[in-house]
């Protein structure tokens, strides 16, 4: 499990380090930085499937994606005594992102491109460490990335051996380093980081996949965008957990149920209480399809280490939200969840289902903040 989370110098978290929790929820108003947090956790599953240069490119750059405003606040900028200008730098123009557990912890530190490199806005990966336990210490690290050169610490010996000496500056030794000798630590953290689910754009529109058959397969993990729900269904229902499936349906739909018809191709059909034919996909509101996406997500046959979803109550009828929270607690003795919304029904739902980690987001001078939270401590690998 997850129990912190680091950022600093990513859109307007210009220093965050909060704790995680089996369910915590993210909240706060709008541009508070829920979305920022959302994506750093995404940025970290992104460098484990070797696509981090590539996404924060698609953001942008590096210089659309970093923090936009002074290095420090001083008091009289703070006391508005004196206009929010730039400052004469300490440190290096740096995006860091990093993560751990009671087992193991990650961070990485990405900063400009040489002079005359011919990719201007990449970024480049300066600084790479992993450790065992929550902060990162000098006894407890065993794997180390400055620049080009990466090292291993060898666990039979305790040892530090080279094992790159060239990498590129967009690789990441998580993903080119990773040996099952000295490298174990870095393949085992490496499969799980690739094994986080991010669910943040469930199709419901009228041209959805989700609506349309599909080809019948063993499916224990829902698809991102929802497009294979008949055969993750029809999984469900035939190797997971199909009590709790139907539970959820009922609790959300009474005397409701959920069949899977066709065979090479399946199609999602609902049974309501009175109604003389079953409802197709294809039919269904946006909000009723929603949230049979994320049962058939939440309850997933093959539950990842951690789930991250965002505003999954977007088009749900406020009716819904109440089964939903029962349905994320439930989620969460499968799997870490943690949830972006700014939902006050479902928010109040899950306080009443069950422990909730709640981390409430604010922004002052542009900068994101966490309410009412005493960061845990953290330490970030030195350039």
């Amino acid at each position: 499990m997850i129990t912190r989370l680091a950022v600093a110098g990513y859109r307007s978290l210009r220093d965050v380090v909060l704790e995680l929790g089996q369910l915590t929820l993210i909240t706060g108003g709008n541009g508070s930085g829920k979305s920022s947090l959302y994506r750093s956790l995404r940025l970290l599953s992104e460098a484990a499937q070797g696509r981090l240069i590539a996404t924060l490119a698609g953001e942008g750059g590096l210089s659309s994606t970093m923090w936009a405003g002074p290095e420090k606040f001083s008091r009289e900028m703070l006391s508005g005594r004196q206009r929010i200008t730039g400052t004469v730098r300490s440190g290096p123009v740096s995006l860091r992102l990093g993560f751990s557990g009671e087992d193991f912890g990650y961070a990485i530190d990405l900063g400009r491109p040489e002079p005359m490199h011919p990719f201007q806005h990449d970024p480049e990966i300066k600084v790479e460490a992993m450790w065992t336990g929550e902060v990162l210490g000098r006894t407890n690290l065993f794997a180390e990335r400055r620049g080009p050169a990466v090292s291993l610490r060898s666990s039979a010996t305790g040892e530090w051996r080279s094992a790159f000496a060239n990498l590129s500056a967009f690789d990441s030794m998580v993903t080119h380093c990773a040996d099952p000798v000295d490298g174990l630590e870095l393949l085992l953290m490496r499969e799980r980081m690739r094994n986080w689910r991010f669910y943040d754009s469930l199709r419901t529109d009228a041209e959805a996949p989700a609506r349309r058959p599909h080809v019948m397969t063993y499916t224990p993990v829902l698809g991102a965008d929802g497009a294979d729900l008949a055969p993750a269904i029809a999984t469900i229902q035939a190797i997971g957990d199909g009590d709790t499936f139907a539970e959820a349906i009922d609790d959300a739909f009474p005397g409701s149920r959920i069949e899977i018809e066709g065979d090479e191709y399946g199609m999602t059909v609902m049974h309501q209480r009175g109604l003389l034919r079953p409802f197709e996909a294809k039919e269904l509101s946006d909000g009723t399809l929603r949230y049979l996406l994320l049962v058939t997500a939440l309850l997933s046959p093959r539950p990842p280490e951690i789930m991250i979803l965002n505003e999954p109550e977007a088009s749900l009828h406020p009716s819904l939200l109440d089964a939903l929270a029962r349905l994320l607690i439930e989620a969460s003795r499968r799997s870490q969840i943690v949830l972006v919304s700014h939902s006050d029904r479902l928010i109040a739902g899950l306080r009443r289902a069950g422990e909730l980690q709640e981390i409430r987001l604010s922004k002052t001078m542009g900068e994101t903040h966490v309410e009412d939270h005493d960061a845990p401590r953290w330490t970030w690998p030195k350039r």
